[in-house]
């Protein structure tokens, strides 16, 4: 493919490069290409935080013992930081900001003359906000540079024999709580086990989006609610589940809810709910976006 002749040939140009490595189809891809074409000149750095789910961590680092990736994992630390916390809705701008804060010292130190990360062709649009603190850091996205798309880079994946060319997309863990209620270690937990239990019952696309049903909560804005509309009685926490709509069936159709349901209350949900619109990518960007349009039709 023309566009994997690009990839390459743009990598080359770098000399070497760090790949801020996710364990997704789009960074194993970079990082493997990269591996490829600039060898020892090449790191993959993945971060580990809260929001990094365990298992997630535990298989990119077998994907790059696999395929020869050098690999390494950086501590980061969005959760010392409050504009994080309050999770506005451009904290993703905040997360990236600090994972490129920890790799730009490492390139310089050790002399990587590019810092990459996964962005692709298909992102473009989408609401990004981790794109601004790339462009602040000179991070390049050689993907998107070349044109190639996401399910381009499923195609060459499957190619290359890379386990992520069918890997659903798994976002932060922190995106499965809605703008304006507050990120904790606590609720990433409760979303990570939720999300396990339903993967280890064979659901393959999967979101459990968590809701504090409180009254507590921000604007889209980033901006506290009025304390007049503030319930002070104790959070519940709800779990709103999205599948892949083809999943959905298996789900109402056998014993699985009520396994899913129990399993989750223990986990300390007060309520389990189903999306019977299913996965879809950015669902909690939808209300933001909604806003936004209809603020531009003004």
């Amino acid at each position: 493919m023309k566009k994997l002749e690009q990839l390459r040939a743009l990598l080359r140009s770098f000399g070497s490069c760090i790949v801020a490595y996710s364990g997704g189809a789009d960074s194993v891809f970079l990082a493997r290409v990269a591996r490829e074409v600039l060898g020892d000149k090449s790191l993959a750095v993945i971060a580990d935080s809260p929001s990094l789910p365990r298992r997630e961590l535990e298989e990119a680092l077998e994907v790059a013992r696999q395929f020869s990736i050098p690999v390494r994992v950086v501590k980061t630390a969005e959760f010392d930081n409050e504009s994080y916390l309050s999770n506005p809705n451009n904290r993703c701008y905040f997360c990236k900001h600090e994972l490129f804060t920890e790799l730009e010292p490492i390139a310089v130190n050790e002399g990587f003359a590019v810092i990459a990360y996964g962005e692709n062709a298909s992102d473009v649009g989408d609401h990004r906000p981790g794109a601004q603190a790339a462009r602040e850091f000179q991070v390049r996205a050689p993907l998107k540079e070349a044109g190639l798309t996401k399910a381009e880079i499923r195609q060459l994946s499957a190619e290359l024999g890379l386990p992520t060319a069918d890997k659903p997309q798994m976002a932060c863990l922190s995106s499965r709580i809605p703008y304006g209620e507050r990120v904790t270690p606590g609720k990433l937990r409760m979303i990570e086990e939720a999300e396990n239990v339903l993967r280890d019952l064979g659901f393959h696309d999967v979101r459990v989006r968590h809701h504090e049903l409180n009254g507590q909560g921000m604007a889209l804005s980033g901006q506290p609610a009025p304390l007049s509309t503030l319930n002070p009685q104790p959070s519940s926490h709800l779990a709103r589940i999205e599948l892949g709509v083809s999943e959905i069936p298996k789900l109402v159709e056998s014993d699985a809810f009520a396994k899913v349901a129990d399993a989750l209350k223990q986990i300390g949900y007060a309520h389990v709910t189903l999306d019977l619109a299913g996965y879809r990518r950015g669902s909690m960007n939808e209300a933001l976006m909604r806003l936004v349009s209809a603020q531009e039709s003004r």
